[in-house]
């Protein structure tokens, strides 16, 4: 046992008493990837409004609206694929989005739309491409519809629907 030892304080001896090369010279590597992506101007989390405005609670009416106020703005790389999804929104219910009653259970269905011409629907959870022209400045309209039944009770009718985007 004791021979043990010795050997063992003898090899510490070794190590601490080794010196160290002065000229020996070590290296790291030092980089970074550049993807591309796009960036969320002035970091807005309010896309807008899209308001249909007051109407009779007896009206009928087929009302569209374009969406509105402090849009989103984005910038991209350029050529980087963007696209966009929205959710159901706060009411919405058998795949159907839908404005409810402040204080009460009624709802109003509405449809969104990518483009003017109300031809371009956006469902729930669909993924669709975002063209743009100029990368530093990728604007997005969404337009909606909704058709008024002539019976509901009087009352503000709202909903909040998330946009989530991918590139």
């Amino acid at each position: 046992m004791r021979a043990r030892f010795a050997g063992y304080f003898a090899g510490v001896g070794l190590l601490l008493a080794a010196p160290l090369d002065a000229a020996t010279v070590s290296t790291f590597t030092v980089s970074a990837q550049v993807v591309p992506g796009c960036l969320v101007v002035g970091g807005a989390t309010q896309y807008g409004m899209l308001d249909y405005g007051s109407q009779s609670a007896l009206s009928t009416a087929t009302l569209t609206a374009a969406i509105g106020g402090a849009t989103v703005t984005l910038q991209c790389t350029p050529g980087v694929a963007l696209s966009m999804s929205l959710d159901g929104g706060q009411n919405g219910a058998g795949g159907a989005r839908n404005l409810k009653r402040a204080g009460g259970a009624q709802l109003l269905s509405y449809q969104l739309y990518r483009d003017a011409a109300l031809a371009q629907g956006l469902g729930i959870g669909q993924s669709v491409g975002v063209a743009y022209s100029d990368p530093a400045a990728v604007k997005l309209a969404l337009y909606g519809r909704v058709q008024l039944p002539g019976n509901l009770p009087p009352g503000t009718y709202s909903d909040v629907v998330q946009v989530t985007f991918s590139w």
